[in-house]
């Protein structure tokens, strides 16, 4: 987040560009699924000093957070403030509601919506991506029901409020499973993607399941404006558990990346005779490894491009590096750049010091 002047508001991507430089991130923390018994916490650190300079801790334990994001958009035309993170917890189905307008440097929990709630309002669960939408609207997509079975739906809160008004989708049918999502105003388009059935993915991972059509391999199509399902596209055995999807910046771009996670493949989803197609542009090869059963796959986990769409960037897990492609082409990505940051496969790190697990979440400097 940037605090000088108007923070964080810019009429295009090339005004972001251009903007002031960074002054600290908020970054979410876990103690979920290490073995300390304390709540994950949002913490503040100093984009200068690289260091954590605050911390929001969460009033509970066992939440996972995950992705977060803002109660109104970049573009000023969806509001003129950007008051409060909204912070789910994929786990616990908990949705923090994130006062950072007072002090920045020091956000505090105004509301916390608890799981009962969103099940009597919408009957969905696990929380997962946060888009701020027209209308004085926040959109989270929702992987589960209240039983822990994969959903395809929505939920939406009020942007001034926070009351949860209710499912986004208007009827119709809705795709089995969940996870990423993102929009187009200009072409009236937003596209999902699929991750797994809760109730798999969270006693851990398991291929039988992937084998029992348990985990995704499909992006979906929206019409906007009505709220409905339109096309699906199924990227198959090679396009297993499409995660984090980006549209071009470029607000007339009818193309954009989704990153297969188990497959470790990224695509180009893009406009086609009317409809929607995608093809495979990168494919990140196994490792053998002593111990696995299987090779290691990358994990891709996370993509971001620059303001500018020339690079993408996206984030191999497991294998530990974080790679750099030259999208001037969109169709033919040219590998410029990669850092090793952990991972398994016990290459020498960029880091400049040890360490622990690999590369997950990612995000760019507005000047790239």
């Amino acid at each position: 987040m940037n605090t000088r002047s108007a923070p964080s508001f810019y009429a295009s991507p090339q005004e972001a560009l251009e903007g002031p430089p960074e002054e600290f991130l908020y970054l979410a923390c876990l103690h979920e699924g290490t073995g300390v018994e304390s709540p994950d916490f949002l913490a503040v650190i100093d984009a200068d000093e690289g260091r954590i300079v605050h911390e929001t801790p969460m009033p509970n334990a066992g939440d996972e957070l995950h992705h977060f994001g803002w109660n109104r958009c970049s573009s000023a035309c969806h509001g003129p403030d950007r008051s409060h993170l909204i912070v789910p917890g994929f786990r616990s189905s908990r949705i923090h509601i994130v006062n950072v307008a007072d002090d920045p440097r020091r956000p505090r929990i105004e509301k916390v919506i608890e799981p009962e709630e969103l099940v009597a309002k919408t009957g969905y669960t696990r929380p997962h991506t946060v888009h701020c939408m027209p209308g004085d609207n926040v959109v989270i997509s929702m992987l589960g029901d209240a039983d822990g079975n994969g959903v395809g739906g929505f939920a939406v809160l009020d942007a001034k409020t926070f009351e949860v008004k209710g499912r986004w989708e208007n009827g119709g049918d809705t795709p089995p499973l969940n996870y990423d999502f993102w929009y187009q105003p200009r072409k009236n388009v937003l596209i999902s993607s699929e991750f797994g059935e809760p109730r798999s993915y969270e006693k851990g991972f398991d291929l039988d399941d992937v084998t029992a059509g348990r985990y995704g391999s499909r992006l979906h199509f929206w019409n906007l404006a009505e709220r409905r399902l339109e096309q699906t596209v199924d990227l198959g055995e090679s396009g297993l558990i499409p995660l984090e999807v980006r549209w071009l910046h470029d607000p007339d771009a009818e193309e954009g990346f989704v990153g297969a996670a188990l497959s470790s493949t990224m695509w180009r989803f893009r406009r086609d005779n009317g409809g929607w197609g995608a093809d495979q542009v990168i494919a990140v090869e196994s490792v053998e490894l002593e111990g696995w059963p299987f090779p290691v796959p990358g994990l891709i986990t996370d993509l971001v491009l620059s303001m500018d769409d020339r690079f993408l960037y996206f984030s191999n897990w497991l294998h530990g590096d974080l790679r750099q492609y030259d999208v001037s082409d969109p169709t033919s990505p040219k590998l410029t750049g990669r850092l090793w940051l952990g991972g398994l496969l016990g290459n020498p790190n960029d880091a400049g010091r040890e360490l622990n697990g690999g590369p997950q979440m990612l995000q760019l400097s507005f000047d790239g």
